[in-house]
């Protein structure tokens, strides 16, 4: 579905990805783990061109594009088959929660505003929120906010969603509901990457994972050969400390 290869991004300071290969089949739910400062982010947001990697390709359904030479619209089209999620959850404060789901249907992709609400109405209720349309983003807790952007990416139907450490900005109490619709995303077979910290998520939903230090992929594998039986030392060092 998604191939990457080689991808590099240099901020200047030295570089931050260092020539990484990430390989991405329908369904896949990809964790990737690795301490602050490793390029996990930097991968995800090259990715989705929210970065502009210095080099490297990326092979997504079939189409090969070339990371520093791809054109605007391309990007452009790329960004219709993927969602993100951030760290932040990046709503607007001054619309309710199903504006902010609705507002991108109706605006970038110009659908009619009835068909808009009632996909936005589906998708609140698929994360829990059907009691919450028209709360704006003030009166919604932290986990409640998250679930609103998740909501707003999955109501594109994208065939690939990248998750930025979705539960970094919660209190440990809100992280739950937040990790069970990301389960319940996964259970449907949506495409998935997610950065986090959360191992028992990564251990237990993700079908593959990656640890990252420095840039570079230390060591990949599926989810119970990284847990149970990492094969290099600094992965189990991180597995330990973590």
């Amino acid at each position: 579905m998604v191939e990457v290869k080689g991808i590099r991004k240099d901020f200047g300071e030295g570089e931050v990805l260092k020539s990484v290969d990430l390989n991405v089949e329908k369904g896949d739910v990809i964790a990737i783990l690795g301490p602050s400062g490793s390029g996990k982010t930097t991968l995800l947001r090259c990715m989705n061109f929210l970065e502009m990697a210095n080099g490297g390709t990326m092979c997504f359904d079939g189409e090969e594009f070339t990371f520093g030479h791809i054109k605007k619209r391309d990007i452009a089209r790329l960004r219709k088959k993927t969602a993100f999620v951030f760290q932040s959850y990046n709503l607007f404060f001054n619309r309710t929660a199903l504006q902010n789901v609705t507002e991108g249907l109706i605006v970038a992709r110009k659908m009619p505003k009835a068909e808009a609400t009632a996909i936005g109405h589906r998708m609140l209720d698929k994360v829990g929120l059907s009691a919450r349309y028209n709360y704006y983003p003030h009166q919604l807790s932290g986990g409640q906010q998250q679930r609103v952007a998740i909501a707003r990416a999955i109501a594109t139907q994208p065939e690939i969603i990248y998750f930025d450490e979705p539960t970094s900005a919660l209190d440990p109490e809100l992280t739950g509901e937040v990790l069970e619709v990301m389960r319940q995303l996964a259970g449907d077979g949506m495409t998935m990457i997610v950065v986090t910290h959360e191992l028992n998520f990564a251990k237990t939903v993700s079908n593959k994972v990656i640890f990252m230090e420095g840039g570079a992929v230390v060591e990949r594998g599926s989810a119970k050969d990284i847990f149970e039986n990492p094969k290099q030392e600094r992965t189990r060092e991180f597995l330990r400390l973590a």
